[in-house]
């Protein structure tokens, strides 16, 4: 019990002197000053960041760099107008005029262009001008140039010009099939006459078809983006983040005529080739596969018991053609072409029309659920592998142009071959005069002089010439080839 009460006392005593202690410091000590640190930035949560912590892409480069290789291009082109005289008494009873003279009326209209190389060969679309008489061409710094037209592709809506200056500010060709879907691009033009005007989106999809392009074996798949593309931007740049360019832009989407969030642009992996051969040959060099091709669906998978909804569906293989050589049957499954994997009308279409009629591609096919690679060896649309040259436009004593698709829409025609001069020679013999434009010879299609010399060429007999005059009047011609 004395134990308890020693312990006990002990304690008091310390915890009384424990209290001694601190009156005496705080009495008889100076006290602790105490600071307040205010900081500029608010707390934040580790876990949770109060703002995203990536930087937005610069562009600076990338616009800079192209938009000194873009040019404005200008067009003039003259249209017929044909005018009347009135006679109130024939127009009574037949609702009729009779026609008095033609009178030329210029037309203008203005687009894009990119500059390709430093001695003046330049990219831009095929719309922009067609039917042309007289393309100028303006300089970001307002140099004024007459251009040369090089070669058009309807198929593609390409074509190339040149004008004569040399260290001239260009583009160089990117890499159109690594573009990524969200990547940042810019768009490079003249919208609105608005010149040197840049715009920035990402890529929204790619390999698109949009069903813009009508003329025969056109060729679809577009760069879709959503940046800023308006009338006037057509032939302009599309440039990624280093400043090379990955596509032509071309079309808008859109009910107003005006932007309305998303634009296409013509790939570089297709423009790149046109301008080569084009630049090379005069024409492009058109490689065919030979077959009829569709998209594989869920619709199309349940009608022909397809396991798995990929590739492209050949429906038919054409005759003499490159699939049928390489043993390519209807309702096969194209997979992929050089290990590209294509898994629509247009991913395959992009992928055969980098190649010209003698390439050798390797093809991956699925027919009867096996995986089977075949080599084929393209060809052109004769079905053979020979590349074709412009020739001088210059056939049995007359010469031709080949039409624009303003005229072949005024003719309600999809092909034909007009004469734009005519000497002594078999044509004029024939009666054939200068502005007939010719449809078909011996009942095949003619699109160049080209067709035109092959078909009569080969031809054992009689030449049989179809076609319309200007005025959408018929008429045929026959001569002898002796």
């Amino acid at each position: 019990m004395k134990d308890y009460k020693k312990i006990g006392l002990t304690f008091i005593v310390a915890l009384l002197g424990a209290f001694v202690a601190i009156w005496a410091y705080t009495s008889f000590f100076e006290k602790p000053e105490v600071i307040t640190v205010q900081q500029d930035q608010a707390m934040r949560y580790a876990s949770l960041p109060s703002a995203p912590q990536g930087e937005a892409p610069d562009l600076t480069y990338a616009a800079e760099n192209s938009v000194h290789a873009v040019v404005h291009v200008k067009v003039t082109s003259k249209q017929e107008v044909q005018q009347y005289h009135s006679n109130p008494f024939y127009e009574w009873f037949y609702g009729d005029r009779n026609p008095r003279q033609q009178q030329p009326r210029l037309r203008q209209g203005a687009g894009s262009g990119v500059i390709l190389s430093a001695d003046g060969f330049i990219v831009t679309n095929n719309h922009v001008i067609d039917g042309a008489d007289d393309i100028q061409v303006v300089l970001n710094d307002n140099r004024q140039y007459e251009a040369k037209l090089i070669g058009t592709d309807p198929t593609t809506d390409i074509a190339v010009l040149k004008i004569e200056e040399d260290d001239l500010p260009h583009l160089k060709f990117g890499n159109s099939d690594a573009l990524k879907l969200g990547e940042w691009v810019l768009a490079v033009g003249n919208p609105f006459n608005l010149t040197s005007t840049v715009t920035a989106g990402i890529v929204s999809a790619k390999s698109r078809n949009i069903g813009i392009n009508r003329v025969d074996m056109g060729i679809e798949s577009f760069i879709q983006t959503d940046a800023a593309v308006n009338p006037g931007n057509s032939g302009g740049a599309l440039v990624n983040m280093n400043g090379e360019l990955v596509g032509i832009n071309t079309a808008i989407a859109s009910r107003t005529g005006s932007y309305a969030g998303y634009s296409f642009a013509v790939p570089a992996s297709i423009v790149g080739k046109v301008v080569d051969d084009l630049k090379q040959f005069g024409q492009v060099q058109r490689a065919l596969l030979g077959v009829m091709i569709q998209d594989v669906d869920a619709k199309l998978a349940e009608e022909k018991d397809i396991d798995v909804i990929e590739g492209v569906y050949i429906r038919e293989v054409n005759e003499n053609s490159a699939a049928e050589e390489a043993d390519i049957e209807s309702g096969d499954i194209i997979l992929n072409v050089d290990g590209v994997t294509v898994n629509s009308t247009a991913q395959l279409q992009e992928q055969i029309s980098q190649h010209r009629p003698g390439d050798v591609v390797k093809v991956l096919i699925k027919r009867d659920g096996n995986s089977k690679q075949i080599k084929v060896t393209l060809r052109n649309m004769h079905g053979d592998t020979e590349i074709v040259k412009a020739s001088d436009n210059r056939f049995l004593g007359a010469r031709f142009e080949q039409l624009t698709e303003n005229e072949k829409y005024q003719l309600r025609i999809s092909h034909g071959l007009k004469i734009t001069d005519l000497s002594k020679g078999k044509l004029k013999d024939a009666g054939l005069k200068e502005g007939f434009i010719i449809t078909d010879v011996n009942k095949e299609e003619v699109e160049s002089v080209n067709d035109f010399k092959r078909i009569v060429n080969r031809a054992d007999g009689g030449i049989l010439i179809e076609g319309k005059y200007s005025t959408g009047e018929p008429a045929y011609f026959v001569f002898g080839t002796k």
